[in-house]
């Protein structure tokens, strides 16, 4: 079981920043922002890096969906097959080499912010930025927890069956036996730190044990 806590969309934004500033001063917290895209995981991470800074947070703001796979392995099993796209479309270890290693204890805090442009299909020859120590990085995407990625805060935004359904853009329905497996396999709503429930984006709520 667990208790609903209504937030509005701002007090969302201010209490997940409250809790990441309070956070160490003297070392990196890697935020992941984790979520379906109907339910706006970009977003959310993007609305936080303003408040951090204003709290002497440096942020630096990281999407997933910028480190996806070649074309030729990401759809090696055709453009619409969920299975594929749980397991083969993400490059993990990209984003652990290039993002969240080199913000480990003892790292050099220098990440590449973005590395393959997926529509065009070709590096995006970003160039490495260096966050200070006591910086934030907020990564965003979808189907992340389950993987062993390194973060100190994890944050799922949740959204039920029915609402993930009616919100899925059309070309993207044929994820959602995708989502299906994530909450059989990950139950990301008890593998994250913080859970959303999303369903209604104007009226988010925070989801505890009861």
């Amino acid at each position: 079981m667990t208790r609903a806590r209504p937030v509005s969309p701002g007090l969302l934004v201010e209490e997940l920043a409250e809790r990441i500033a309070a956070g160490p001063r003297h070392s990196w917290l890697r935020v992941l922002v984790d979520g379906a895209p109907a339910a706006e995981p970009s977003r959310l991470a993007d609305a936080l890096v303003e408040p951090l800074r204003e709290r002497g947070r440096p942020v630096l703001r990281v999407s997933a969906g910028d480190f996806l796979r070649p074309a030729s392995l990401r759809l090696e099993y055709g453009r619409t097959d969920p299975d594929a796209f749980y397991d083969d479309w993400l490059d993990e270890g990209a984003l652990r080499r290039e993002v969240l290693g080199p913000l480990e204890p003892g790292g050099t805090g220098r990440v590449l912010p973005a590395l393959w442009d997926s529509a065009r299909d070709r590096a995006t020859r970003a160039p490495y930025e260096t966050l200070p120590p006591g910086g934030v990085l907020l990564l965003d995407g979808t189907l992340l927890l389950g993987r062993g990625l390194p973060a100190e805060l994890t944050v799922h935004l949740w959204l039920s069956r029915a609402a993930l359904a009616r919100r899925a853009e059309q070309d993207q329905r044929w994820r959602l036996p995708a989502y299906e497996r994530y909450e059989r396999e990950v139950a990301p709503m008890t593998a994250a730190d913080v859970v959303v429930k999303a369903d209604d984006p104007r009226h988010p709520a925070l989801l505890t044990p009861a």
